[in-house]
């Protein structure tokens, strides 16, 4: 019975949560971005307060990677490196496009076209670019991770070799860009069902980080503009 405590940071929404098994224990969320640094921790204990769970009977800690937000990114993953550690715990490291992927799995044109289908996980990078990666629904990898500047040509060569379901927060302006029969888009985000599932799956093959070496999946360099008094 392997317990899992899950942080994701990454986007909008916090998720803080426990899992055992497949079954979710308790969840705490966060709607405000800028403030997952200081709900983190908080959310953490009291979880753990309300499951009487010790920390020590904890089996894994599992942490979103990105791509996402470079703020929330940094406080995720440098929590639970340090929850870890301190644990001598395994560190789980999930893709939020993978687990974007992952909440496509149940889409109608999914199960209807395994064979053909799409899967285009996207996270906003700003103006017309995004963070993305393209999936069959076999979990093989089309395009792998990286930045992409959304096009209209870009998604017609897509379409070319089948249906695109397009999922994550890019895809309002990825439907101003061009509307094809064979494009759907997922409006929903993922979900805490879909990182257990991904945890699960990566506990059973010892999937692991290296608590030391691990970094956020930025896929593109942080530029910050320069303070006008500098």
């Amino acid at each position: 019975m392997a317990k899992f405590l899950y942080i994701d940071t990454s986007g909008e929404t916090a998720i803080v949560a426990l899992s055992n098994n497949e079954t979710i224990l308790a969840i705490e969320q966060n709607n405000q971005a800028n403030s997952h640094a200081a709900f983190l921790q908080i959310a953490v204990k009291k979880l753990m307060d309300k499951a009487c769970i010790p920390f020590v009977d904890l089996d894994a800690i599992v942490v979103t990677m990105g791509p996402g937000s470079y703020t929330g990114l940094r406080v995720g993953l440098s929590s639970a490196k340090g929850i870890a550690y301190a644990l001598n715990k395994p560190l789980i490291g999930l893709s939020t496009l993978a687990l974007l992927k992952e909440h496509a799995n149940n889409h109608e044109q999914v199960v209807q076209n395994k064979n053909k289908v799409q899967i285009f996980s996207m996270i906003d990078a700003k103006r017309m670019e995004v963070f993305g990666a393209v999936y069959k629904a076999d979990n093989s990898v089309v395009i792998a991770p990286k930045a992409i500047v959304l096009e209209a040509s870009y998604l017609q060569k897509l379409l070319q070799n089948g249906p695109v379901i397009c999922c994550g927060n890019a895809i309002t302006k990825t439907k101003e860009i061009l509307k094809h029969p064979n494009l759907y888009f997922i409006e929903t985000p993922y979900n805490i069902d879909n990182m257990v599932h991904l945890a699960q799956t990566k506990w059973a093959t010892k999937d692991f980080e290296d608590i030391a070496y691990s970094s956020p999946a930025y896929l593109k360099e942080f530029y910050q503009i320069p303070s006008k008094k500098s």
